[in-house]
């Protein structure tokens, strides 16, 4: 019950900080990637703050014996690149590209009352599905192995 009630805690911290700094306005993340013509360095700005703040914080954190309300930290072990690494940062990157949008932001603009997220939300769930049943496909068939 401390770990749902600490992950709500922590969803509606990172939702309204997305809300405060406006990335849920897609206009704001797409003009980012306009580069040649209404450049917005606001995202730019956000994800520096961000990586100030993980730096810091986890110098700290991982000096722990274990986190708050668990055994032990959960940390990626692998170190390799592979092709369904690149090609689904590539996916969410193009994704992230046309929509303005990714999970996090995409979730919380749905409150703006506009169909831009719930287009968004929709799509990202039925892609979701589908790389589901392609994976399942890809396990079973010769190649994939």
């Amino acid at each position: 019950m401390k770990q749902n009630l600490l992950a709500f805690v922590s969803g509606m911290i990172f939702g309204l900080g997305l809300g405060w700094s406006q990335m849920i306005d897609r206009d704001r993340v797409l003009n980012f990637l306009d580069i040649t013509g209404t450049w917005d360095p606001t995202l730019l700005l956000v994800l520096v703050g961000a990586v100030a703040v993980t730096v810091v914080a986890f110098r700290f954190v991982l000096q722990l014996p274990h986190p708050l309300l668990a055994e032990k930290f959960h940390l990626p072990t692998r170190l390799d690149v592979d092709w369904s690494l690149v090609s689904g940062a590539a996916l969410f990157g193009v994704g992230w590209g046309i929509a303005g949008y990714c999970p996090g932001p995409g979730i919380v603009a749905l409150v703006l009352g506009s169909w831009n997220p719930v287009i968004f939300m929709a799509a990202l769930l039925a892609g979701s599905l589908a790389n589901k049943k392609l994976a399942a496909w890809w396990a079973k068939s010769p190649s994939g192995s």
